[in-house]
């Protein structure tokens, strides 16, 4: 391919292609899931020949593990790194990111509609998501027993099952689930990770009312 090579509808092809292309498929994968979205239509969308896509991505499988690999690839950095914020409130944060908007509601989980779509394991996209989920659970947990929690594994799991959770339910139901999740959050976070001061204010209450002890 040279650089004056030009697509369908004579745009210039090079390295735009490449993010167009990674464009499309966000938009299209989306929109009417993975299995539906044939490789005409991506490059249609892209405006890029299928020859010019396949200078890129070998095929369809590696595009799809390419689209989740890039569509993270901080962890959720704007909760985890903010120095704004506790930990407790960072784990509190992670139930805020998803906002309604005018046109729909926060989308399937694109690693979980993946996991759905796609039947084989191996698949390097499968691969892709499992990573993605274990390493937000593995960060959720890291960010509790900064914030003191006793069995930080524990509820790192629990919050990554009910982000999840809300994730989906926000789709079937097209209601936003984010708010419920949140305020479960809450409940499991005030169990997870004791009161700051609270043996202290203890041993307070029983040297001031021997009659207690």
């Amino acid at each position: 391919m040279t650089e004056l090579e030009k697509g369908p509808q004579g745009r210039r092809r090079g390295r735009g292609a490449f993010e167009r292309i990674l464009g499309a498929s966000r938009q299209l994968f989306r929109d009417q899931g993975i299995n539906r979205t044939g490789m005409d239509q991506l490059c249609a969308v892209a405006q890029v020949s299928k020859r010019t896509a396949y200078q890129h991505f070998a095929g369809k499988d590696e595009l799809v593990a390419e689209y989740l690999r890039r569509f993270d690839p901080d962890l959720m950095a704007a909760v985890f790194d903010r120095p704004d914020l506790t930990p407790r409130e960072r784990l509190l944060a992670a139930f805020e990111l998803p906002v309604s908007g005018s046109q729909d509601l926060t989308p399937m989980c694109p690693y979980i509609a993946a996991a759905v779509e796609l039947h084989d394991p191996q698949h390097p996209a499968a691969q892709y998501a499992r990573d993605y989920k274990k390493a937000i659970a593995a960060r959720l947990a890291e960010t509790a027993r900064e914030a003191g929690a006793a069995d930080p594994e524990q509820l790192g799991e629990q919050l990554a099952l009910l982000l999840d959770g809300a994730a989906a339910r926000t789709r079937v139901l097209n209601a936003e689930s984010f708010p419920t999740a949140g305020a479960i959050a809450a409940v499991l976070i005030d169990a997870a990770i004791p009161v700051v001061g609270s043996h202290s204010r203890a041993a307070t209450t029983t040297a001031a009312n021997p009659a207690t002890a």
